[in-house]
């Protein structure tokens, strides 16, 4: 479940479900993803985004193991592992105020920190080769990346971590346009440098199909 799209209106209907005529459209009775995870594990990811009272909400359930669906007169046990995961200091945000000090101290019985990108660089070549495996435009093609085109992007510090290796080798692909062969040249580590100084090498304001043809070329 991604927090940081959780509206607090929306929280208690979308976590813990409604019964039919809660509120207004509410046909049917709906169950939560609480329930959905039943015997498994809820993940809720961007934890540190959530608003103080949603924090509260959900530190009931850790707390008691039970909840109330929207509307209903009785508890449901929650049966589920919660694994919540953020980029953000909740130990910090915890002693500004802007994260619940008993929920932070809750949802940290047990943690992994995973470090950046540019801490554990062997892990590009996997994450690379994932990425290009699982584009549904690309699936046509069983693609590769050369050794070079691995060491250029081996050699970025990827500040945006998994999110920006995954736009690099999308870029990558498409520039490759069904190429067996990923080559350094479909590699894009900043779109918006290349862009520019391939547009300086024009007389004048190019199109976009030119600055394609200029690059294919």
């Amino acid at each position: 479940m991604e927090c940081c799209t959780l509206q607090e209106n929306l929280f208690e209907s979308e976590m813990f479900g409604h019964e039919r005529g809660a509120f207004t459209g509410a046909d049917r009775q709906k169950k939560g993803l609480i329930e959905a995870a039943e015997g498994g594990t809820l993940f809720l990811d961007e934890i540190g985004e959530i608003e103080l009272s949603i924090q509260a909400k959900l530190l009931r359930v850790l707390e008691t193991g039970r909840f109330r669906r929207l509307g209903g007169i009785r508890d449901l046990p929650a049966n589920a592992r919660v694994v919540a995961a953020t980029n953000r200091n909740l130990d910090e945000m915890s002693h500004q105020g802007n994260f619940r000090k008993d929920l932070y101290y809750r949802l940290s019985a047990f943690v992994l920190e995973v470090p950046p990108l540019r801490e554990r660089k062997e892990d590009i070549p996997g994450l690379a080769q994932h990425f290009i495996s699982h584009h549904n435009f690309s699936r046509r093609v069983d693609q590769h990346l050369s050794e070079a085109a691995l060491r250029l992007m081996m050699q970025y510090d990827c500040p945006g971590n998994i999110r920006e290796l995954s736009n690099v080798v999308e870029r990558a692909i498409i520039l490759s346009r069904g190429n067996p062969e990923i080559l350094p040249e479909h590699v894009i580590i900043s779109p918006t440098a290349s862009t520019s100084r391939r547009c300086s090498d024009f007389e004048h304001e190019p199109t976009l199909e030119q600055i394609e043809r200029d690059y294919l070329e």
